[in-house]
């Protein structure tokens, strides 16, 4: 048995093949009516988000440039821009994970693990006027293209776990359901959590855990199943993606608890409901892989390398590799 192992962790790709670019870097905002809604949307996202979302591609790049020799490698989730809103049931996201998928794959070839994020899936928009999570999304994503909803990688004494945050907190995200599809996805739901509570009844007390869900969001409602909650003493460390930077990871620490905003719309009642529940994450030892981009305020993108010890005689330890842009 090797005494180490090592990994390569990244997070929110967002690549864009040449489909997604041409609907513009405006896609989110162009088309609200209101000048002033837009005005402060589009401001937002020049100035702290992002300014131009589908022109980030040679993140990737440089990510597999410069990546050493690793064990095995980790991609977190959210592998296309999703300019539709409806995930890789769009043919134009379906391609930019595909191009994404393949530079991946060539690189790492089998020693690769990708998780599902929401962008895969679909969600509603940011001001909830479009798009949504889809079947065929799902189809393609777990068919077509070959990602494992679930996934088990067992290095030494430690065991790497993958789950689908979406699914998990499917309650959550009813509103981007359509009605005639929510039967099926609860279904998809109840088979993914008993694989999970299998996963976790099977763990040895000598293994330690790195849990791999997407979205934080999620993180409660395991913590609320009896079979993963009496196992929480072993996650070492879950890996999130979703929030992009530490920036957004330390807020969302700061509002935990915070009332859920109910009159204000779709987006805020989302936010401010995922907030009221952050304060269930602390037993999950939650850290953030940030995007390959990072945020435009503070261009803090980047990507994790981490070594194991196969024995688990000390802690994993995690190096972050800050990714210029």
């Amino acid at each position: 048995m090797p005494s180490d192992f090592t990994l390569a962790i990244l997070s929110d790709i967002h690549y864009a093949s040449a489909a997604e670019q041409a609907r513009g870097d405006d896609y989110e905002y162009r088309h609200l009516r209101n000048p002033l809604l837009r005005s402060a949307f589009r401001a937002y996202r020049h100035v702290i988000w992002m300014r131009h979302p589908l022109r980030q591609n040679a993140q990737l790049d440089r990510f597999l440039a410069e990546v050493g020799s690793v064990d095995y490698a980790v991609a977190n989730g959210d592998y296309s821009c999703n300019t539709g809103a409806v995930g890789l049931c769009d043919d134009t996201a379906r391609q930019s994970a595909m191009e994404c998928f393949g530079k991946l794959r060539e690189k790492f070839g089998d020693r690769l693990r990708l998780n599902l994020g929401d962008h895969e899936l679909g969600k509603l928009s940011v001001f909830g006027a479009r798009g949504g999570m889809r079947l065929e999304s799902w189809r393609r994503a777990t068919g077509e293209l070959g990602l494992q909803p679930f996934w088990r990688l067992e290095l030494g004494h430690y065991v790497l776990l993958g789950v689908v945050s979406s699914l998990v907190a499917l309650p959550f995200f009813i509103p981007d359901m359509l009605a005639e599809e929510r039967v099926a996805w609860e279904e998809l739901r109840k088979q993914h959590l008993a694989e999970i509570r299998a996963a976790f009844a099977a763990l040895q007390p000598h293994q330690r855990v790195l849990l791999f869900c997407h979205d934080p969001t999620a993180l409660p409602f395991l913590g609320r199943d009896e079979t993963v909650r009496v196992r929480l003493p072993q996650i070492e460390h879950t890996i999130i993606g979703h929030l992009h930077s530490n920036l957004y990871l330390w807020k969302s620490k700061m509002l935990a608890g915070m009332p859920v905003i109910k009159f204000l719309g779709h987006s805020a009642r989302r936010m401010s409901g995922a907030l009221n529940e952050a304060r269930h994450w602390r037993p999950f030892h939650v850290r953030l892989c940030p995007s390959l981009a990072g945020i435009e305020l503070l261009k803090d993108g980047g990507y994790f390398t981490v070594e194991l010890d196969a024995e688990a005689q000390r802690p994993a330890r995690f190096t972050f590799h800050h990714l210029r842009r």
